[in-house]
């Protein structure tokens, strides 16, 4: 499942603005070999923590109020010369008591993030807070957990046999739901002169998820509609602290980043998913038990992957993925309809396959370059289990056991090094020879040419993630030759469909 929040804002919180394998050429060496690794010099890493408590809420406020974390960083970045820095992240105190990290912006340094040889992965999910087990049925989910805790193989394990289980059902049921949802925008775009993707593409998700994982439409259970808002409601609760709803600092700060939302608050709401996924889940529960995971903790752990996880990833990463595709322009539209229905008709004899899908390169470098520009988990945390060297690309740092490394992805995606024009959407990317560029992506707590295991904490969904949003593309030039969009300012795309042209052929 993917593992996704929002730097400024959780998707899923329509009304708020606002995870890694042993990576081999990962840049790290230990302390006594800093000076032979290359001919890099040895620098100390700049920046401080400041005076405690007092900087780690002046940097709070930085974070959140003064152009958000994209100038946090940048302006960092200038002052130290550097894309390795001290510094503090949020939310500080009185949430977290340690808010102290080591920064990593670039493609070089931020990888080690992923090395689970010399990084400690426990309870850094969510950065230097981690939010109640009461939220989460008094345990501790698997995105919680080391690979070195028995009960991380055990829970990865089941995530695996849950994606198995639901192969044969993730095409028909995308293009069923994915059917649904344009003919409702459509409707919508008749009706009104366009369409918000939001809410409807919210119940869509959430429908789909339902149908692939475990062959029920959720809106024909007891839950009916009301998934997604139980989700986002639930979701608040755990990510508060890093969240910013665009109100006055004054009242933001007592409200979300000072003290956490009780979790009885949300009991009913969460109970209610709790008991969807009872219901509907008894095969991947009788595989649990069958791993010797109690049935209670499945449950928790299936509703966090589908919920938090996959949903909150689609959340983010099909508007995205619709907002650039759109702003592509016609000429890019074309491309993607010929490729797409020409691969289905010479390769799938006029059905959606996996044999026509791998002809399809650039719909899947628009993918990947969607993930590239806007990665779903732009933050990520690991805590150095020994000492350590660290490289960028101009220098090399010392870093003591114990401390904590963080990295800000959007960064290192759009390293200039790396990429020409990083901060451009550019569809064909990773066609051809760019293929070489997908070990720099890096949304998936892991470069996107390793490989997901139960001794890495690389998104167990990583390439379920993938396929349905090339699906997702392809039901769109299925059914259209162009479209046009409207874009809202906010930190996640708002997007609304504002014209669509229907396949001429």
């Amino acid at each position: 499942m993917m593992s996704s929040y929002s730097y400024l804002s959780y998707p899923i919180l329509s009304s708020i603005s606002t995870k890694c394998s042993t990576i081999r050429h990962a840049t790290v060496s230990a302390l006594s070999d800093a000076n032979t690794t290359n001919d890099l010099p040895l620098r100390e890493i700049p920046g401080s923590y400041g005076i405690p408590f007092f900087q780690p809420i002046k940097d709070r406020f930085e974070y959140f109020y003064s152009g958000g974390p994209d100038k946090f960083f940048r302006s960092r970045v200038e002052k130290h010369q550097s894309t390795v820095f001290r510094a503090n992240m949020p939310p500080g105190p009185f949430i977290s008591n340690d808010s102290k990290v080591i920064v990593l912006l670039d493609a070089k340094s931020f990888p080690v993030l992923f090395d689970v040889s010399i990084v400690e992965k426990k309870d850094v999910f969510t950065g230097t807070y981690m939010p109640s087990t009461d939220l989460t049925g008094g345990y501790r989910i698997l995105s919680y957990l080391d690979p070195s805790e028995p009960r991380h193989a055990q829970l990865k394990n089941l995530m695996f046999f849950m994606l198995k289980n639901s192969n044969s059902r993730v095409i028909p049921s995308f293009e069923a739901t994915y059917n649904e949802l344009f003919e409702d925008l459509e409707s919508e775009l008749a009706k009104n002169g366009k369409a918000s993707f939001g809410q409807v593409a919210d119940l869509a998700a959430f429908r789909f998820l339902g149908r692939a994982y475990f062959d029920a439409n959720p809106e024909e259970t007891k839950i009916g509609k009301d998934g997604p808002t139980l989700i986002q409601s639930w979701v608040l609760f755990n990510l508060s602290p890093q969240l910013t709803a665009g109100l006055p600092w004054f009242l933001e700060e007592p409200l979300l980043h000072t003290f956490r939302l009780p979790a009885f608050l949300i009991k009913t709401s969460y109970q209610k998913l709790y008991d969807y996924f009872e219901s509907v889940a008894t095969p991947i529960l009788e595989q649990g038990m069958s791993l010797g995971i109690p049935k209670d903790e499945a449950v928790h752990n299936i509703l966090f992957a589908v919920c938090f996880n996959t949903f909150g990833g689609m959340k983010i990463l099909f508007p995205e993925t619709l907002k650039w595709i759109g702003l592509a322009g016609e000429n890019v539209h074309n491309q993607l309809a010929e490729e797409i229905r020409g691969a289905i008709k010479s390769y799938g004899k006029g059905k959606v396959t996996m044999a026509a899908i791998e002809q399809m390169p650039l719909t899947k470098s628009v993918v990947y370059e969607s993930l590239r520009i806007n990665p779903p988990v732009p933050l990520q945390y690991g805590k150095a289990k020994r000492d350590l060297a660290i490289e960028s690309h101009d220098a090399i740092f010392n870093v003591k056991e114990g401390e904590m490394l963080f990295g800000f992805q959007p960064f290192a995606t759009k390293d200039p090094k790396v990429f020409d024009r990083p901060e451009e959407f550019v569809p064909d990317r990773f066609v051809g020879d760019g293929e070489a560029l997908l070990k720099y992506v890096l949304w998936s707590n892991g470069p996107e040419t390793e490989s997901t295991t139960i001794g890495n904490k690389q998104c167990a969904g990583k390439d379920f993630v993938v396929m349905i949003t090339r699906l997702f593309v392809i039901e769109l030039f299925r059914r259209y030759d162009t479209f046009e969009v409207e874009i809202s300012d906010s930190a996640v795309a708002s997007v609304a469909l504002k014209s669509v042209k229907r396949a001429s052929v």
